[in-house]
């Protein structure tokens, strides 16, 4: 696996290294670095007059998980989140013409055992394409605060070319988005929603933290197998990410291999135009669509079954 660090290849070429497992780092700029005291702002605003970062010392559990019930939709449907992941896109030179994102998640990690399900899942070793992402996704992370070695997110790179047994089979993003993404903050203690987890032992070493500074920002493959680091610093990590697709890759369904994805649904209603905020033409999701949104009872009305069947044969 290589490491690109603040590589001037084309877009093109950069999706291609990508899609081959190759992860691009890049430096602060002034761009991610207004998305960051953006998303700093908010955060601190909510958590006044503790210090966000150590704040779990003197918050009871139950009270922080109500902050982020609100903190966290609130920063991912904010307007200006929109505006700065469009300005990030355009400084690291993407055709916002033919780049989609979806919405900035931001995502927590607190020290020990303090709150780890739910609206602050610890992520375990997965991958996005197990939670119906396209092949074509490419994944987009940075810090909010400072972070180190015992706080951040880790690659697994052995699983680029090794499947493993996974519940992915029993995922569908659309029976998600009706039954477990609205109840997250429910979960406190444990976290009871069914998630595509491995079904055999994993070896995570060698594993790929990077430790970037806040204003950077690292890509990688929605294929690549990575987790949450257990948190055993006394700092709770603040983050961002965010996913793209590139309109050519999805109509072409060029992307990374699938080693062993099963999931059902897709998520690529998800993505906004990255100049107008449009969403995906509907011929291009139509692509991705497999009937199970009708399935689980989703508001289908702007998949039509004979587009889809007609934009398959024309591909």
């Amino acid at each position: 696996m290589n490491i690109y660090i603040n590589s001037a290849m084309s877009d093109e070429h950069r999706r291609s290294k990508l899609y081959a497992g190759s992860v691009f780092s890049y430096s602060p700029s002034a761009s991610v670095r207004k998305l960051t005291d953006f998303a700093r702002g908010l955060i601190e605003e909510a958590f006044a007059p503790l210090d966000p970062r150590t704040a779990h010392a003197s918050l009871p559990v139950e009270r922080c998980a109500e902050i982020l019930a609100d903190l966290k939709p609130r920063f991912i449907h904010h307007p200006r989140s929109k505006q700065h992941i469009q300005a990030i896109l355009a400084e690291l030179g993407y055709d916002l013409h033919k780049t989609y994102f979806d919405v900035p998640r931001m995502r927590t990690a607190f020290p020990s055992d303090y709150l780890t399900a739910g609206i602050a899942y610890a992520f375990h070793p997965h991958r996005d394409t197990w939670y119906s992402a396209p092949f074509c996704q490419l994944n987009w992370w940075l810090p909010i605060y400072d972070i180190q070695p015992e706080n951040c997110m880790a690659i697994h790179p052995t699983y680029w070319t090794q499947a493993i047994r996974n519940g992915s089979d029993q995922y569908n993003y659309h029976e998600w988005n009706r039954t477990s993404r609205r109840n997250a903050a429910q979960h406190i203690k444990s976290d009871t929603r069914i998630q595509p987890r491995a079904e055999e032992t994993l070896e995570l070493d060698p594993q790929i933290r990077l430790i970037s500074e806040v204003g950077g920002v690292y890509i990688f493959s929605a294929a690549h197998m990575h987790s949450t680091v257990p948190n055993t610093c006394d700092l709770t990590r603040f983050s961002i990410d965010f996913r793209t697709v590139h309109l050519d890759d999805v109509w072409s369904r060029r992307g990374a291999a699938n080693l062993d994805s099963a999931c059902t649904g897709t998520t690529m209603n998800d993505y906004l135009r990255g100049t107008d905020f449009s969403h995906l033409p509907k011929e291009a999701s139509a692509l991705y669509e497999d009937g199970s949104a009708i399935v689980y009872g989703e508001n289908n009305s702007q998949v039509n079954p004979e587009l889809v069947r007609s934009a398959v044969q024309n591909q």
